[in-house]
């Protein structure tokens, strides 16, 4: 499978080094890695799940943050808010020249950052976490013995996995101010917590923080007798295929979304009596199989929804899928929408901006639910966005049945 080895601009105009791992055809989907405190993009952990990915075809782009590896820039520069920044920015590069990446991967701090980023890069869907700290501040543990030379002196070189990195107040400072929790309350993306049990720097009960703060959907999977950095091939390999399928209720589940190109071909509707009742309707739409009756009152049985009852639940199922495809593509914090309608005849002399002025009049209710951490401008435009589904248009434009005799 290729590597494609590129740059990019990261934070500070920095020229970051980038690994693109890619499968043999066209990927099922992009995803974003991002290595652990002071690794590299080419760390065993980070290039064994990333191209075990690509050979189940999900592409996989990692680099190396500022300052480390190949990428430009002074390390000791960096912070937590700078790493966050270079994962936007490479989703960015990677949205310019391929798509954008659909699945989040950070290791260790690199989760931490992942979940930091997350709301910043709409077109992810799904976010995973190997070996994260539930704060940035957890990083410090490891030159803990340092902590007051440096806030005393504003710089000092602590040694981190045997090599030597020189660490800034600005760092201690940065990761003091950060609020992961509220990023992981408010994610609004499906979750992947990994973590082994036998975590020696990062320990399981950091997995547990992130998993309780996190909203559904959310799944955790143990890692067990797993080291932090997942030196061992199999537990590596193992992560990646838990990935794949988590992921991929994810990722195909978004491509269906096309459906609602209306200059693709409209799948045709078939309609016929069944005579098992007087009003009892086979419906045929594709592959889906449906039933059609009137209700007892009206001389059915009752066996499946009315005619009105399917016009009612097209417009409501367009209304609902118009809002949510507005939300994920504005990134606002919709958990659901609930449409519930009603159809009745009115008296046209009642409707003072109907044109009609005499008769009867067909009047549709809908009444529209919306739950989520919204303010008032947004409940406001996905109310408006409502009124623009498809269905709503159709109802409410000139409508042309064209009907003929079939022999």
């Amino acid at each position: 499978m290729p590597t494609e080895r590129f740059q990019f601009t990261g934070e500070g105009s920095h020229q970051l080094a980038a690994a693109l791992e890619l499968p043999d055809g066209e990927p099922r989907a992009y995803a974003l890695f991002a290595h652990c405190f002071t690794c590299g993009k080419d760390t065993l952990a980070a290039k064994r799940i990333s191209v075990a990915l690509a050979a189940k075809g999900i592409a996989v782009l990692r680099f190396d943050f500022t300052g480390l590896g190949s990428s430009e820039g002074d390390f000791a520069n960096s912070t937590f808010s700078s790493n966050v920044a270079d994962l936007v920015h490479a989703a960015d590069h990677l949205r310019k020249v391929r798509t954008a990446p659909s699945i989040l991967i950070g290791h260790s701090l690199g989760g931490a950052a992942i979940l930091a980023a997350a709301g910043r890069i709409p077109e992810a869907k799904a976010v995973v976490t190997i070996a994260a700290p539930s704060d940035p501040a957890h990083v410090t543990g490891l030159f803990s013995e340092h902590l007051d030379s440096i806030r005393a002196q504003g710089e000092v070189e602590v040694s981190l996995a045997g090599r030597p990195f020189r660490i800034k107040r600005e760092f201690l400072d940065d990761i003091a101010e950060q609020e992961l929790m509220k990023d992981i309350t408010g994610l609004h993306k499906a979750l992947l917590v990994m973590q082994s049990p036998v975590d020696d720097t990062v320990g399981i009960d950091n997995a547990t923080k992130i998993f309780v703060a996190a909203r559904h959907p959310k799944s955790f999977v143990s890692l067990d007798h797993a080291d932090h950095l997942l030196t061992k091939p199999a537990d590596a390999l193992y992560a990646a295929d838990v990935i794949a399928a988590w992921a991929s209720r994810y990722i195909d589940s978004a491509k269906p979304a096309k459906a609602m190109d209306l200059a693709e071909e409209p799948r045709r509707v078939v309609v016929q009596e069944t005579r098992k009742s007087k009003f009892n309707q086979a419906i045929t739409v594709g592959p889906h199989h449906l039933v059609a009756d009137e209700p007892i009152a009206a001389g059915g049985e009752d066996a499946g929804p009315g005619p009105y009852d399917f016009l009612l639940a097209g417009l409501g199922a367009c209304t609902s899928i118009t809002m949510r495809l507005y939300a994920d593509r504005k990134s606002l914090p919709l958990d659901r929408v609930t449409v519930t309608l009603k159809h009745s005849k009115i008296y046209a002399k009642d409707c003072a901006e109907c044109e009609t002025r005499d008769g009867m009049l067909d009047q549709i209710e809908r009444d529209i639910a919306i739950d989520g951490a919204l303010d008032a401008e947004q409940r406001k435009k996905l109310m408006e966005i409502a009124d623009k589904c498809p269905v709503h248009r159709t109802l409410t434009s000139e409508i042309r049945i064209v009907t003929k005799a079939v022999d």
